[in-house]
């Protein structure tokens, strides 16, 4: 991201340097440049969408590091031991002054306006604060540029996490009050509506926080923050869900499009190829050897509901029915997720069968949702151009759903207008669109280490995962849920195989993968995917859960997880020039 805005940087000055002559021109870097004139504030602005998540690794890896996908590897935050003060990264306040030195300007300006800048500055130091109180808890606040003297500021110590968070919020307010854009037709621009669809993000994190990790007793503030949620979603105005031109596509077709659908997308970036600005969403979804090559689990695809809006896992077979017929008649999105039996790609343009590839996926739930069908260059080359979607209509519906529902207050009506609408466009039918539900699913229940028993609540859950797999957000679920245990508990299991030797995975009559022990076979044609499955407690190896036979597992390595982990620890260095800074639990 910072490279294409470098660019747009670059343009802006370009542009500048034609305007009124009675500007100061931009490259002498003057105060006066910059806040004496519309042009200057809104180019030093533009800077701080540097903030907003890089577009080569993208949103699309966030999850990666779940209790939903399967990857190549263990993260630091997870590997045993790998996680410490000498290793945590991410204690960095160059932004934060850049944003403060901008505000504190911008108040003295004399420019008409001005009002709508310091909003998109307080909106981008709420996101700034936002990260950092995910990431550390206690952080200093500071609401002003800080002077090398000022030995008070700079060896200060940190300020409770909820007294920033209250400020957070007091910024996020000015923001949706003074930012005047309200829309925006290329959704890359920070408007009123972002601000708010933001603020839905940000206080649901913090209600949840508040509500679930009790050692800071603050349960009874939780609700102010829900409340919060609702208050804003009900604020935004000019979105739907996108419809396209059927319901086995709408959904997909979102995150493989150059320009953004402007319907449901709130926020994106889009990239550029005539600026060599990309991502590398195939690259990372697809190459054998290239990042993390993540793949949805069985535990997650078995949350699926099926077409008529009833449980998979009702079913009394689910457990051994493979692949090829557990995929018929599911929640559309999954066929939009993953590659089902009739997924096809192309090669330079020439059709081909492409059903899941074990040299690619470690489970056989293989992700498309961000990938193009085109394998040239894309599969070998960081070269999506891809609108990379950072915010959208969809995750406002589930945020305010949430929000009601913890609340107690949800109506069917509610319902039908936020979970029954994600639903109906899925292609899901029946009273699940219209009605809430009554009693809570066993395998939901089970899912959530029995800690979430109310049945609506479940059913949210369930909704978010499907509807935001791979946009970024599991993993802040599961912090603010305290559910951190799943990030080390939660099966790496893949498709049901019922005995070892050859499989057609799509009904084509070509063997696809053929799964053996002991010595290597031979494989009929150089297409199929051999997986060894012979029995082994080496790491990097798939097995099958009852030896020769049984649903694929996966050994990454270990995962380790600890309650401190809810909280990095103070870099070692940052607490070396600054001991006030103290350390957090347990590290």
């Amino acid at each position: 991201m910072k490279k294409l805005f470098n660019y747009i940087i670059t343009l802006m000055v370009i542009l500048m340097t034609g305007c009124d002559l009675d500007e100061i021109p931009v490259d002498t870097g003057t105060n006066q440049a910059i806040f004496g004139s519309t042009s200057g504030m809104e180019l030093y602005i533009t800077s701080f969408y540097d903030l907003l998540p890089n577009t080569d690794v993208g949103v699309f890896m966030i999850d990666d590091n779940s209790d939903l996908v399967a990857r190549n590897g263990v993260d630091t935050y997870l590997s045993p031991n790998a996680l410490s003060p000498i290793t945590s990264t991410g204690w960095a306040w160059t932004d934060l002054r850049n944003i403060n030195y901008f505000i504190e300007n911008a108040e003295k300006s004399t420019v008409a306006g001005k009002e709508h800048f310091l909003g998109l500055a307080h909106f981008f130091r709420a996101l700034f604060y936002f990260d950092k109180v995910k990431r550390f808890g206690d952080v200093p606040w500071i609401d002003r540029t800080i002077d090398v003297s000022d030995s008070v500021t700079l060896k200060g110590t940190r300020t409770s996490r909820f007294e920033v968070m209250d400020k957070v919020l007091a910024d996020l307010n000015y923001a949706i009050d003074n930012i005047s854009l309200t829309s925006d037709p290329t959704c890359t621009r920070i408007t009123k509506n972002v601000a708010s669809a933001y603020k839905t993000r940000i206080c649901l994190y913090e209600a949840s926080l508040r509500k679930y990790h009790t050692e800071y007793n603050m349960q009874g503030t939780a609700n102010t923050w829900y409340q919060e949620v609702v208050n804003a979603a009900n604020s935004i105005s000019g979105f739907a869900l996108h419809k396209g031109a059927s319901d086995d596509r709408s959904y997909r077709e979102l995150f493989i499009a150059k320009t953004p659908f402007t319907d449901e997308t709130i926020l994106a970036v889009k990239l550029d190829a005539s600026l060599q600005v990309f991502s590398s969403a195939n690259r990372r979804f697809i190459s054998p050897t290239y990042g993390d090559r993540p793949s949805l689990t069985r535990h997650f695809v078995n949350t699926y509901l099926k077409l008529d809006g009833t449980p998979f896992t009702d079913a009394p077979n689910y457990e051994t029915t493979v692949f090829a017929n557990e995929v018929q008649n599911r929640d559309l999105r999954l066929k939009q997720t993953i590659r089902l039996g009739d997924y096809n790609r192309t090669e330079n343009g020439v059709p081909i069968i492409a059903p899941p590839n074990f040299n690619q996926t470690y489970t056989g739930y293989q992700p498309i949702k961000w990938c193009y069908d085109e394998r040239f260059p894309y599969d070998d080359e960081s070269r999506n151009d891809n609108a990379h979607i950072i915010m959208r209509w969809a995750e406002v519906l589930l945020n305010k759903a949430e929000a009601m529902a913890e609340l107690g207050t949800i109506t069917d009506a509610d319902w039908a207008s936020t979970i029954g609408a994600l639903r109906e466009r899925a292609g899901i039918t029946g009273s699940t669109l219209t009605a809430m539900p009554t009693s809570a699913d066993p395998y939901m229940r089970s899912f959530y280490l029995g800690k979430f028993t109310d049945p609506v609540l479940l059913e949210i859950m369930r909704e978010r995962a499907v509807e935001m797999i791979f946009e970024g957000l599991r993993p802040d679920d599961l912090i603010r849920w305290h559910l951190g245990e799943l990030f080390e508990n939660a099966p790496l299991n893949g498709m049901y195989v019922p005995a070892l030797g050859e499989y057609d995975l799509n009904g084509d009559g070509v063997t696809d993968v053929l799964f053996y022990q002991g010595t290597k076979p031979t494989p009929p044609n150089p297409t199929i995917a051999l997986v060894d499955v012979t029995p082994s407690a080496a790491v990097g190896r798939i097995q099958l859960s009852n030896g020769a036979s049984g649903e694929v597992i996966w050994n990454p390595g270990a995962r380790e997880w600890l309650d401190k982990k809810y909280l990095y620890p103070i870099p070692e260095n940052d607490r070396t020039m600054n001991p006030a800074l103290g350390q957090n639990p347990g590290w």
